[in-house]
């Protein structure tokens, strides 16, 4: 057997799990293993995106209309605030001249210019995801592009890391089910996806879910309706919200947040940090807080869509992240990215630039088109009282860990009680349509991989086993 190692000869004892402090994490800065992976995924292309490539976008708004000032102190979240914003939808695995209409999870990343700076949520129109630690991500993302040999997609690829790595079965289920090709980016839903901080002003923490629900209604394609429509337009999505916005049919979604008290995360009864899972609305209801609304299109798509960089390091005083090792290794790997994209002062570029005052020391770099604003002191800490200085009284309240420093496995290999309930929730035209669109999916797929697959089904649900090997006539 060939030992596995990085570039630089050092073998690696273990390739699935990230080092964390305790089974729930937080990840360590020390994983350099980790670090290695994210920071050379960022630079295998250029200029575009790794991922979420082609993209669409507009400006909007976001008013809340409920009082959460028992949750969190963040400004953008206080009742009556309205936020101006900017909202980046597109596919994730499709290069920047694949078609809007091909079945794939679709990116949903707002930037809400606070009033106490830029906020990023960077999710997409899934509550879920195919994998719960950053580790693995550099290598899932490899499946689902070209074959560096052939330059060929694989599906034999993406279904021989589905199926070894059956966290990703939920999100697997979302899209092959009829949800997995969207109508339009105006016809899905949008999800903060990871679980976030919220703290309010006695320094209280609350875990929270973000949830933005259309008001325009789900419609979808078929794989034979996009096929026909990707035939005849690739870019329909671009267009129909282009159009749509121009014309003054301005999209919106409402507003819903999931909180939970830190005391309360035991009430789930799994990690509530996994990013495979969904919180049942039944443990932790969905609250109705605002609405977001999109009414302005870009006058330049280079300057303010190709360029727009999105980081959920990107927070504000109240919002606050949690120990989902996803989330963790992200805010590393989205700004990383973007310096290495469109350069390090990609923050001076209008699109991404806040609309507060802003005090820093980070001066020079490239295309630093900034004013210099500061006096005597160009360091901190010092002696002069017109420097910007820190504030410790926006310090969060403490995170209590626990554990040894290791390369902890999940907490559970629950892989099939949350796909279980998303498969008996569909109705009959909507399961056949999942086992054609799996079925569909597995074409040129290795027969090992397809038994492989077969056996997971099975332990979801004999009825969805039994669809699959009828679509693939087996």
């Amino acid at each position: 057997m060939k030992r596995m190692t990085n570039d630089f000869g050092n073998i690696i004892a273990d390739n699935q799990n990230s080092l964390s402090a305790g089974a729930k994490g937080p990840l360590l800065l020390q994983d350099y293993l980790l670090l290695e992976k994210l920071a050379h995924q960022n630079r295998e292309r250029i200029p575009e995106r790794t991922v979420h490539a082609k993209g669409s976008a507009a400006y909007g708004e976001m008013k809340i209309t409920a009082d959460l000032s028992a949750y969190t102190k963040a400004k953008v979240f206080q009742k009556g605030e309205v936020t101006p914003l900017f909202l980046r939808f597109s596919t994730v695995a499709g290069e920047l001249g694949a078609a809007d209409a091909e079945r794939d999870v679709r990116g949903f990343a707002v930037k809400f210019y606070t009033k106490e700076g830029n906020w990023d949520l960077v999710g997409n129109n899934t509550p879920t995801f195919f994998i719960r630690d950053a580790y693995k991500f550099p290598d899932f993302i490899h499946t689902q592009k070209r074959n560096p040999r052939s330059n060929l997609r694989s599906n034999n690829a993406a279904w021989d890391f589905w199926t070894l790595c059956p966290e990703s079965l939920h999100q697997v289920t979302i899209l092959m089910s009829d949800r997995g090709i969207p109508a339009t980016y105006r016809h899905m839903h949008g999800f903060g996806s990871h679980t976030y901080s919220f703290i309010n002003d006695k320094n209280e923490r609350f875990w929270v879910k973000f949830h933005f629900k259309t008001l325009q209604g789900i419609k979808n394609l078929s794989n034979k309706e996009a096929q026909e429509l990707i035939a005849k337009d690739r870019e329909s999505h671009q267009r129909d919200l282009y159009n749509a916005i121009e014309k003054g049919d301005f999209p919106k979604w409402k507003v819903q947040l999931q909180i939970l008290a830190e005391k309360d995360t035991d009430k789930l009864g799994f990690n509530p940090f996994d990013l495979t899972k969904i919180w049942p609305h039944s443990v932790v209801p969905l609250m109705d807080v605002g609405e977001l609304i999109l009414n302005k299109n870009p006058q330049n798509y280079f300057n303010e869509v190709e360029q727009a960089a999105f980081s959920p390091s990107n927070i504000v005083p109240g919002i606050g992240f949690s120990p989902d090792k996803m989330l963790q290794a992200r805010i590393f790997s989205y700004p990383d990215a973007q310096r290495y994209r469109i350069g390090t002062n990609y923050h001076l570029l209008p699109v991404n630039r806040p609309r507060n005052e802003t005090n820093t020391y980070n001066v020079a770099g490239a295309m630093n088109s900034d004013s210099y604003k500061n006096k005597e002191a160009y360091y901190e800490p010092n002696s002069y009282d017109d420097s910007p200085k820190e504030d410790r009284s926006y310090l969060e309240p403490d995170l209590f860990l626990e554990g040894s420093a290791q390369r902890h496995a999940p907490l559970d290999e629950d892989f099939y009680t949350q796909p279980r309930a998303l498969f008996n929730l569909m109705n009959e035209n909507q399961k056949e349509q999942l086992f054609e669109n799996i079925a569909n999916s597995m074409e040129d797929v290795n027969e090992k991989i397809i038994d492989r697959a077969l056996k997971h089904f099975e332990k979801i649900s004999p009825d969805y086993a039994n669809g699959v090997k009828k679509a693939l006539k087996k």
